[in-house]
């Protein structure tokens, strides 16, 4: 083999090599997709328990309508967001105000006893779990993905095909369910 062959064959590797990256970027890509579509069916069977809950809750003329009033409008934008940001400010929104309407639940006996709000109070508890198991995986996808967009020599391919980074599904700091805004517990 003269040094042609060895030419050929570096080159050969070289575009192989270049080809396994720009695979690995679509697979993180279809990646982030499937895991985003997961989140957006999970975030679309919230919106869709949202009407039961409000005909439930509407029966209580005392029930403060304020908390109601935000968790239709959080609902809606939900369906209209179109984006990442827009569907995580959505989703903070919706499960402030859903939280502000089980801690004023606490207050109102007959509502805690209705059998329909408790039943969706549970299913809402359920979806936001599954909501959160969707949303970090989306984000350990999108932080590989963008991990990869800036390695070299990823980074010489990722520039070449316009591979741009996404944006991860973030809870705001005050929707955070951190140890600072866990409530105090005194069990003396």
């Amino acid at each position: 083999m003269g040094a042609l062959g060895v030419i050929v064959l570096i080159a050969a590797g070289v575009i192989l090599y270049g080809v396994m990256i720009y695979n690995g970027f679509v697979s993180l890509r279809a990646g982030i997709n499937a895991a985003w579509s997961d989140i957006d069916v999970q975030l679309k069977r919230r919106f869709d328990l949202i009407p039961a809950l409000v005909e439930t809750v509407k029966g209580y003329k005392e029930y403060e309508a304020g908390t109601l009033e935000k968790i239709v409008k959080a609902r809606e934008m939900g369906r209209a967001a179109t984006s990442t940001a827009e569907a995580a400010a959505a989703s903070n929104m919706l499960s402030g105000a859903l939280g502000s309407l089980f801690a004023l639940a606490e207050a109102y006996p007959d509502l805690k006893a209705n059998t329909t709000f408790m039943n969706l109070q549970s299913e809402l508890s359920a979806l936001e779990d599954a909501i959160q198991n969707a949303r970090r995986y989306y984000n350990a996808i999108v932080r590989d993905y963008n991990a990869k967009l800036e390695s070299f020599p990823d980074i010489i391919i990722a520039k070449k095909f316009a591979f741009e980074s996404k944006d991860y599904f973030e809870l705001e700091e005050s929707e955070s369910r951190s140890v600072q805004n866990m409530p105090k517990i005194d069990l003396t």
